[in-house]
């Protein structure tokens, strides 16, 4: 850890992702810490990559795998980050629920996303505007624009969606709020940065001859139901080795021996990359 967390910190968050839609604390980590989570996501594609529901497209040369907290050896770190803690209590409450680890790989040629959520809106976000999850992102390199980076359009969290496609993919009628809105993040190794999975947003297009990848943790409000579509295990000496604040926030399974998660959320629209 190598930034300082004001006591404020977690309300700063809360108003900027009501607002925007996302928030960010460069620096979070060191490089070296950033350094080893790319090696662990590199390790992890390896095994995912030819296996059945291990590694699954996200468009043209990219994938999106989950993987266990043990297969990443900054995972304690990660959750028990004053910051990352700070967020997750002031926009979902103190019972928050970490239910996914997994990452985004964009390779040479992954080509622009059409714009979307990364699910449905909820009911109690369409009825009384309430944010029930988080995806806080940490970058396996130091971004720039030939990597194809992601593309926000803050403020679009609430929008209704009566005509998106499955609830996640605005007709293309819209999207010149989107463009007109969006913001390319260029983040380096060590930031983290926190968003609503409801803010319309892509991945663009990798031009360079490098892989852009991104660590994926998602979190959920005691009565979010995200945890359905992921299946993370632990197995009982780890969870034995957590510090309690984080065994405190992780219902998941505890094995005598993992197996590869096999992927329960595919996002059939971005399959094919039709931007």
């Amino acid at each position: 850890m190598t930034t300082s967390v004001t006591p404020d910190a977690g309300e700063k968050a809360r108003t900027a992702i009501y607002e925007d839609g996302i928030t960010a604390l460069p620096g979070a980590f060191t490089t070296a810490w950033a350094d080893d989570m790319r090696a662990d996501i590199e390790a992890a594609f390896a095994e995912a990559k030819d296996r059945p529901g291990g590694a699954v497209g996200r468009g043209p040369n990219r994938y999106y795998v989950e993987i266990h907290p043990e297969q990443l050896r900054g995972f304690a770190d990660l959750v028990t980050h004053p910051w990352v803690t700070a967020v997750c209590a002031a926009v979902l409450g103190a019972d928050y629920k970490i239910v996914e680890l997994g990452f985004d790989i964009p390779f040479p040629g992954a080509a622009d996303q059409p714009w979307h959520r990364d699910f449905p809106m909820p009911e109690i976000t369409r009825t009384q505007r309430r944010l029930d999850s988080l995806a806080f992102n940490l970058t396996g390199v130091d971004t720039v624009d030939e990597m194809g980076p992601f593309e926000i359009a803050p403020g679009t969290q609430f929008d209704d969606e009566p005509d998106f496609d499955h609830g996640m993919f605005p007709p293309k009628s819209r999207y010149p709020r989107y463009t007109d809105r969006a913001v390319r993040k260029y983040p380096r190794r060590g930031d983290i940065s926190a968003r609503s999975a409801l803010t319309l947003h892509r991945g663009t297009a990798n031009r360079s001859s490098s892989s852009r990848p991104v660590l994926v943790l998602g979190v959920d409000a005691a009565n979010g139901t995200n945890a359905d579509k992921h299946d993370m295990a632990v197995t009982d000496a780890y969870w034995k080795a957590l510090p309690t604040q984080a065994r405190d926030h992780l219902p998941c399974r505890i094995v005598d021996r993992l197996t590869p998660i096999v992927q329960k959320h595919t996002i059939e629209g971005l399959v094919m990359g039709d931007a």
